[in-house]
């Protein structure tokens, strides 16, 4: 096992290493120049060579990108340029708030999904899984973010049980169950489109275990439904429905980015998308190379996982 894992963390190596060129030449490719958008008003001729110069803008591009690897290797993600920061203390702080959506929102997709995906497999074209193929549907169709918002207007405007924005109330608040309600309304909108795509492939992946020899076997020996269900059956489709989670936990992650800027939930997805429209390309790079870095580290875990439930994949 330990080699095992050790090799997926050397194969991450290259993706990472891809993932850092690719953000930067995008990042040096986007029109405009990052000094006159930082000085505005003040943007003369000499103040933005001035500028570039201070912020090593006039070197070429490749000088720049190792000189950008080479500190951030050393944990110097820069400085930010609109923020006046460091890129790693701004990208941490509005991380914890992204990992409390997206990882709420994960647990949420991945209990549903799967509790439906089970029930429908086992009552296959009856009553009960009609009526969750038809909400699964509908989930998978709608966009998270036009949800986000058709939520907003119900429960926050209309019914006025929930807050419509923020993390925390302005006034007060700033405790559990004030994060809780915040939580409520931007995590259900993430979580919908995730619960349909694993409600359906969980079915599958039941429904494909449940005509194996071992479950017929448990059922003729009198082993309760219940039991078989999800002592037998789950157990084994789990190896199927591992990866689809981790999928699913990459989509959530980019998919907060729409949901933090419908609720203005002050997270990196936020952050990312004020940084682009200010020019603040450190801001950027550390951003996405965080998130990047997350979600190979999940994939990671989730290879690990299912590995121990199927010890032929190792092979």
């Amino acid at each position: 096992m330990g080699a095992y894992i050790l090799k997926r963390l050397l194969s991450a190596i290259p993706v990472l290493f891809g993932v850092t060129i690719i953000v930067f030449v995008i990042m040096a490719l986007i029109p405009g120049d990052p000094a006159t958008a930082i000085l505005g008003s003040y943007a003369t001729p000499e103040n933005v060579a001035k500028l570039n110069a201070d912020l090593g803008l006039d070197k070429p591009l490749v000088q720049r990108y190792f000189i950008w690897l080479g500190n951030m290797l050393k944990g110097d993600f820069g400085t930010s340029f609109s923020l006046n920061r460091p890129v790693i203390d701004e990208v941490s702080e509005r991380f914890n708030a992204t990992l409390i959506l997206a990882g709420t929102s994960f647990v949420l997709c991945s209990v549903l999904g799967i509790v439906a995906g089970m029930i429908s497999a086992a009552r296959q074209y009856g009553l009960a899984d009609k009526a969750i193929t038809f909400v699964v549907l509908i989930g998978i169709s709608v966009p998270s973010f036009f949800l986000g918002m058709m939520m907003i207007l119900f429960f926050a405007v209309k019914m006025r049980w929930l807050p419509a924005s923020g993390m925390y109330a302005v006034w007060g608040g700033g405790d559990l169950p004030d994060l809780l309600r915040h939580l409520i309304l931007p995590a259900s909108a993430l979580a919908v489109v995730a619960t349909g795509v694993i409600a359906r492939l969980s079915r599958s992946a039941m429904l494909e275990v449940l005509r194996q020899d071992f479950i017929r076997t448990a059922r003729a020996k009198g082993v309760r439904e219940g039991r078989v269900l999800r002592r037998h059956a789950l157990r084994a489709a789990m190896v199927s429905i591992i990866p689809v989670l981790g999928i699913q936990a990459g989509f959530v992650l980019s998919g907060a980015v729409y949901i933090e800027i419908v609720f203005q939930w002050p997270g990196v997805g936020r952050m990312l998308v004020d940084a682009i429209l200010t020019r603040d390309i450190l801001l950027v790079q550390g951003g996405v190379v965080l998130v990047a870095t997350c979600y190979v580290l999940f994939n990671i875990i989730v290879d690990v996982a299912q590995s121990l439930l199927d010890p032929r994949i190792k092979a």
